[in-house]
């Protein structure tokens, strides 16, 4: 059967990478920015906000059973996790926008996510003292995440070869721009900002439950340990992996026989990838553009 009985299962053209207020960029996270700019937050709204493929699924859905998982048990069943949780920034043809999703949530809090970097967030947040959940993933096992990625999903550029990508990926020409910016840019707000809970996906990998209980005091929750039990195993990858709403089988832009949306979650993909020479190269551009020595990320256990 052509594509054409099907127009909706087109494929919208790989779009182009451009630079946007210092930013790389492509024109389905930027098409609507002055709604998303304009985006009203509410004081109990809650925000995800990482570098692309750092941890977000797995936050969201976590943050989404501890609210949901039991008053709302058709939710989990019916709903994909990506219209629970919408993706604020983005904005594709045919498809409604991440603002308008975020607009339309139900649910009290709204959980919302981001991959915006510290200065775009839109200014309501800070203003509603909302509060944010950042995550964090060490450079190298993002950068290999963030190339399988782009191959499965025709909403970013071509990442060409392994080692185009990553020279694109540490020079920051990649989609949200620099992995270094960003982690930096998120970790100095949190120092003024007080409504900001910083989290590492290599925590979570090391003790899932340690984490969640963490979230819950961040956010103010108590839940019985029944509840987290039944939280810490829906979100463990392979159960995860086997979910169809949370695995976005349902996206059209990822095409998950190219590469699985939820891959291999894991700390210390990189070595299968980087050969000695680029690790080495890695090493030394790190030294010199990860400037915050209280910033520290492990890239392996």
């Amino acid at each position: 059967i052509s594509n054409k009985s099907f127009p909706q299962m087109e494929l919208p053209p790989r779009p182009a990478l451009f630079d946007f207020n210092g930013v790389s960029m492509t024109r389905y996270f930027t098409d609507n920015w002055e709604n998303v700019q304009n985006f009203k937050a509410r004081p109990d709204d809650i925000v995800i906000a990482t570098y692309p493929k750092a941890g977000t699924t797995w936050v969201s859905y976590i943050l989404d059973l501890l609210y949901f998982g039991q008053t709302c048990p058709e939710r989990q069943a019916s709903i994909p996790l990506q219209k629970r949780v919408p993706f604020l920034d983005i904005s594709l043809p045919s498809l409604p926008t991440g603002k308008d999703l975020a607009d339309q949530l139900p649910t009290t809090p709204r959980l919302i996510k981001t991959h915006l970097p510290v200065q775009f967030l839109p200014k309501s947040f800070w203003e509603q003292n909302s509060r944010i959940i950042y995550v964090g993933r060490n450079a190298k096992d993002n950068a290999v995440s963030y190339f399988h990625f782009y191959r499965m999903n025709s909403a970013v550029p071509e990442p060409g070869e392994w080692s185009t990508f990553l020279r694109s990926f540490m020079d920051g020409k990649v989609v949200y721009g620099s992995w270094y910016d960003h982690v930096n840019g998120w970790w100095e707000k949190k120092q003024t900002y007080s409504k900001l809970h910083y989290m590492f996906y290599e925590d979570l990998i090391e003790d899932c439950g340690r984490e969640i209980d963490q979230l819950c005091s961040f956010l103010g929750l108590s839940p019985s340990v029944e509840e987290k039990e039944r939280i810490k195993t829906a979100v463990k990858f392979d159960n995860m992996k086997q979910n169809q709403m949370i695995s976005f089988t349902t996206v059209k832009y990822m095409n998950q026989t190219v590469s699985p949306f939820l891959r291999r979650g894991k700390v210390g993909d990189w070595k299968d990838h980087f050969t000695v020479a680029q690790n080495e190269e890695f090493d030394e551009d790190y030294k010199e553009k990860m400037k915050n020595p209280t910033l520290k990320f492990r890239t392996e256990m």
